[in-house]
């Protein structure tokens, strides 16, 4: 790391302790020519995301949308926002962890509905009801009884 003062390009770490709730590791550092302090920060470095929606556009990944689109599903439902933000965090999390910068909305959307049928079957089947487009009420009964058939295997 090279020095600000006298531009010397050795130094030596003098502490090191996370940062900024443990995303970011703060150094502190010493010149090994003029022995002059400084601080430095490492982060690690977030590629965006890119979601393919249905026309082919490609867009940042926002995580507000998903957040939103949870919040909604869960209306009126006995469930903390912690536990809602906490479902939004997993779902961003194992997106990212898939090492693509890229994502189609259908794999977003089929991520979302396999997290919500362990978390709230009423939250899985409203958002069902809006992803999958039911043009009419055999639709919503065919996810029901999917549910339904998957929850007790008989």
């Amino acid at each position: 790391m090279r020095c600000p003062f006298c531009k010397e390009e050795d130094s030596r770490v003098v502490d090191s302790r996370a940062a900024d709730d443990g995303n970011t590791i703060r150094r502190r550092r010493e010149c090994t020519s003029c022995g002059k302090r400084f601080t430095t920060y490492e982060t690690v470095e977030k590629i965006p995301l890119m979601v393919i929606k249905n026309d082919g556009r490609r867009v940042v990944f926002d995580r507000n949308k998903l957040l939103n689109g949870l919040i909604r599903s869960c209306d009126k439902r006995d469930i903390p926002t912690e536990r809602i933000i906490a479902l939004a965090d997993e779902i961003e999390k194992e997106l990212r962890n898939t090492m693509n910068r890229e994502v189609y909305t259908r794999d977003i959307g089929e991520l979302v509905m396999e997290k919500l049928k362990n978390f709230d079957e009423v939250a899985y089947i409203r958002f069902a009801s809006v992803y999958r487009k039911f043009a009419d009420i055999s639709g919503f009964r065919e996810e029901l009884e999917a549910l339904l058939r998957e929850k007790n295997p008989s």
